[in-house]
């Protein structure tokens, strides 16, 4: 399981971020004052801030793109256009910081694949109150919702035999349009993820393809209409059974 970051941190970030009510940032400022190290990872998380501002803000502005309006896929509507941009806003300090402080790097054919369900592992699974959008006492109603904005039909894998239970899923926006993850939690506490999402050449199918760096492992594979990774910190072995488990349910 990846481990949230100390409360110190998430103490920092939510300074950055205005979060913080008038007691807790008159404290984080008092800190700041006496500790320089302090005020250095604030300023880092402002800068990161404004860089990531100037870089996305234009595309909640944005048409949509012509390729997104292929009756082969569903049609985002400005509104969804907007979510894409906040969630390339909001999820791309952390997981970028989260890619680059591991040296995360994947090159080639499916490099987007890779790096999609690295950053939603980064970001979703170390959250504690809300770490999926859907919980699994509602599976049916997630399953429906993420099927009917993908546009073809998905389900959750069931995984208690490896020792997973399914926590639930979210809605999630890629480049190439929306995207599912769904979450699965074992006994001790360990997490995995599930991204799916749009495959451009949908006649395109592949074997399992593996990427990892140091504790992370992804295993991806292209079927059909969409394409799949699954995400953990575990042996290469241990998520290759999960993955074959995952294909198997796929595909019957």
């Amino acid at each position: 399981m990846q481990t949230p970051l100390p409360m110190d941190l998430q103490e920092l970030h939510a300074y950055a971020d205005g979060q913080l009510g008038p007691e807790a940032r008159a404290r984080v400022e008092d800190r700041l004052a006496a500790d320089a190290e302090a005020r250095r990872q604030v300023d880092d998380y402002l800068d990161l801030n404004r860089l990531l501002r100037e870089r996305y803000d234009a595309v909640l502005t944005e048409s949509v793109p012509e390729r997104l309006r292929s009756p082969k896929k569903r049609v985002w509507r400005p509104v969804a256009a907007a979510a894409a941009g906040m969630f390339l806003f909001t999820t791309g300090f952390a997981s970028g910081l989260w890619l680059q402080n591991h040296g995360f790097d994947v090159m080639g054919e499916g490099d987007h694949v890779v790096r999609e369900a690295a950053a939603a592992y980064a970001v979703y699974t170390p959250e504690v109150r809300h770490p999926v959008e859907v919980a699994a006492d509602q599976e049916q109603h997630l399953v429906t919702w993420l099927t009917n904005r993908m546009g073809a039909r998905i389900h959750a894998p069931v995984l208690t035999d490896q020792g997973f239970s399914l926590m639930g899923g979210r809605l999630l926006a890629f480049d190439d349009g929306p995207g599912a993850l769904f979450m699965y939690e074992d006994a001790g506490g360990h997490r995995i993820v599930l991204t799916i999402c749009l495959n451009e050449e949908e006649g395109k199918r592949t074997a399992f393809r593996f990427a990892e760096h140091e504790k992370v492992s992804v295993f991806y594979w292209f079927d059909g209409p969409f394409s799949y990774a699954l995400a953990g910190e575990m042996k290469r072995t241990d998520l290759l059974n999960l993955a074959e488990s995952v294909y198997r349910q796929i595909v019957s």
